[in-house]
């Protein structure tokens, strides 16, 4: 069964979080260089497999005690805000450097297939370990509901990649991405808070 507020808390949270991350920076510039449909299809299958290896770790996790549970999370919820809070410090000038980087990655001369394999082979790399990852394996063993943990998170990376193929460049011009950093630093620190209450209640 299926819980929708599961689903819609995971959504959020890994959106947010994702939003500001350098992968979003890679999908962007690579969809600027290769056709932008392929390198989508590309980066949503890292991201299946990624968040596959998380919601495995989560639910190996979720048979640990309830209260070691919920205190990990919490304390990843809020170690993930501290990370973003350091990171949007220096976020608005990094971007040109992570730009450079992952143009130099892309294969102009690419087509179809390749496209995705390229694309898939750049994510895959850049997401291991990333906060978004962690995250989910904090909601999965929190809540111990891999299949709507995996729909909210596998579909927020999807939306988040989607936006930065289609609108990465206009969106970027309008919101620094120190901006993001700080929302999703906000939405961590509420998971934080959320966590403790449900522990105390």
């Amino acid at each position: 069964m299926i819980d929708l507020l599961v689903v819609a808390l995971s959504f959020g949270a890994i959106f947010v979080v994702e939003l500001p991350d350098k992968t979003f920076i890679a999908t962007l510039v690579m969809s600027t260089k290769m056709r932008p449909l392929f390198v989508w299809i590309g980066v949503g299958l890292a991201f299946l497999v990624q968040t596959g290896v998380a919601i495995g770790i989560g639910k190996a996790a979720s048979f640990l005690p309830e209260q070691v549970i919920h205190t990990v999370a919490a304390l990843m919820f809020a170690i993930g805000a501290v990370i973003l809070v350091r990171e949007a410090r220096s976020a608005d000038e990094d971007e040109a450097e992570q730009e450079a980087e992952y143009a130099a990655k892309a294969d102009a001369t690419a087509h179809g297939l390749k496209v995705v394999v390229t694309s898939f082979l750049v994510l895959f790399a850049a997401e291991w370990g990333d906060l978004s990852q962690l995250l989910t394996i904090s909601l999965v063993a929190k809540y111990d509901d891999p299949v709507s943990v995996f729909i909210g998170a596998w579909g927020a990376l999807l939306a988040v990649s989607g936006l930065a193929v289609i609108v990465g460049r206009v969106l970027l011009q309008h919101v620094k991405e120190s901006v993001l950093h700080y929302v999703g630093a906000t939405v961590c620190v509420l998971m934080a808070v959320l966590t403790v209450w449900e522990m105390t209640r």
